[in-house]
């Protein structure tokens, strides 16, 4: 603990078994110290140390007895060094995905905070050695090749202490370069803020293991990029005609594509994440006979790379997105979308564990595969000019579909952002184009209401 009491008491000489020391003593707070030294001159000289330090106002950590400043010096540690133990503590806890995310940051932060950029490799051949070697903890076991070795090793002798954060110059730096991507253009908006929390959190970190006093990043003063929110573009969602030619055609392409009929159904009918879909299970689906039935939604199957993994498989298995891990999200599905699920059911079974969707050789549908048929599927149902167009450029615009004909039909936007798993302020930011939609409708209703009732 850092104290401002300090009492330092003249050098005294000693007598030890024949042989003569010199003792400087001094007290933190509450808690003696002494030092012993040769000679009397080497105490005066450390006294006179320990005295600049009182005169100028420094803090003096009680339970060693040194200034702080001299302490943090003593046990300083490079940014890239700080970088590494700051992965190392997160690892263990965090899935796939998310130690992605954290090294993607560390690997943007770190070529900012350095003493010079003398000898630094082109961006991309950092980027590659920062992270996928030096913040990827799988790897750490791994002798990397040798254009690798050599990026690592300039960072090494060219990273700045951690303590240096303490300019905020340098903290801005940092802050400046997480706001471009590779290509020296801005980030998204949702990538600038992900990337500078993870900084304060890894600033905070520096103060808990010594290296810095205060966490700098909330006294900079600096703004991000002007950007527009993150709304949804129309144009790139399907309207129900459109979404039911593309799902026919998903399935008149072939067996690969009738196999993944049903699983596109779910973000169509259910506005499902592409994720949670791959780990549904028979066991959580309502399908009656007739009428609607219910999807509960428990896991997802996010596929962060077998490099992120501690299974060594290319997917985690997780909760929900932004739940808690046992949350279960259920899912009102129309008929539609159960008899297809039936019919799936049917015609292929399902894998030991219960798994609705699997490849043919029984394994996790993969994002490339999945993504190949629906590319196919744009080609055969859509007008040249809609393929051009970013018109369901990708599965997910299904689920997009979904939740924006739900507000379209007047659902209430709680019962909307409960179902397509979000909170309302999400709903409101990304499908704000959407409610502007529902709002007209819903003018329109109090309008004829009042008309009625004049």
């Amino acid at each position: 603990m850092p104290t401002y009491d300090v009492r330092i008491w003249s050098v005294r000489q000693r007598k030890d078994r024949g042989q003569s020391s010199a003792e400087l003593r001094w007290k933190t707070g509450q808690t003696p110290h002494s030092q012993t030294f040769r000679t009397k001159t080497l105490a005066e000289g450390r006294r006179a140390e320990l005295l600049r330090a009182v005169h100028s106002g420094e803090p003096f950590d009680e339970v060693t007895g040194l200034p702080v400043k001299e302490l943090r010096e003593r046990n300083e540690v490079s940014w890239y060094q700080h970088a590494r133990d700051y992965i190392e503590m997160k690892w263990t806890h965090s899935p796939g995905s998310t130690r992605r995310t954290l090294a993607e940051a560390m690997a943007t932060i770190a070529p900012a905070l350095v003493t010079d950029t003398k000898g630094m490799a082109d961006p991309g051949t950092v980027r590659v050695a920062l992270y996928s070697w030096a913040f990827n903890m799988t790897r750490r076991t791994e002798e990397p090749p040798a254009d690798v070795t050599k990026v690592l090793a300039w960072f090494e002798r060219k990273s700045l202490p951690t303590s240096a954060l303490s300019d905020r110059m340098h903290v801005r730096a940092a802050l400046d370069a997480l706001t471009k991507k590779l290509d020296g253009t801005t980030a998204a908006a949702s990538t600038i803020r992900r990337k500078r929390a993870i900084f304060h959190n890894a600033l905070g970190y520096a103060v808990d293991a010594g290296h810095l006093s205060q966490n700098p990043l909330p006294q900079v003063q600096w703004k991000a990029p002007e950007q527009v929110e993150e709304e949804l573009d129309p144009a790139t969602v399907p309207d129900p005609r459109q979404a039911l030619a593309l799902l026919n055609a998903v399935r008149t392409q072939s067996d690969r594509g009738r196999r993944l009929v049903a699983f596109f159904g779910c973000m169509y009918y259910a506005a499902a994440r592409p994720a949670e879909v791959i780990g549904l299970r028979i066991q959580d689906c309502d399908l009656p006979r007739c009428g609607w039935g219910a999807l509960l939604l428990r896991e997802t199957r996010p596929r962060s790379g077998s490099a992120w993994t501690d299974s060594g498989e290319a997917h985690d298995q997780r909760g929900l997105k932004h739940r808690p891990r046992k949350a279960v999200r259920t899912i009102p599905i129309p008929p539609d979308l159960v008899a297809l699920l039936r019919w799936h059911i049917t015609a292929y079974g399902t894998a030991a564990d219960g798994r609705l969707f699997r490849t043919q050789r029984g394994g996790l549908i993969q994002d490339t595969g999945y993504g190949e048929v629906w590319a196919e599927a744009r080609s055969r149902a859509l007008t040249p000019l809609q393929r051009a167009s970013p018109l369901a450029k990708r599965p997910y615009d299904l689920r997009h579909a979904a939740v924006s004909t739900w507000l379209s039909a007047g659902v209430e936007p709680q019962v909307v952002a409960q179902r397509a798993g979000h909170s309302v302020a999400v709903l409101f930011r990304v499908y704000a184009k959407c409610l502007n939609g529902a709002a007209a409708t819903a003018n329109a209703r109090i309008e004829a209401t009042l008309r009625g009732g004049s």
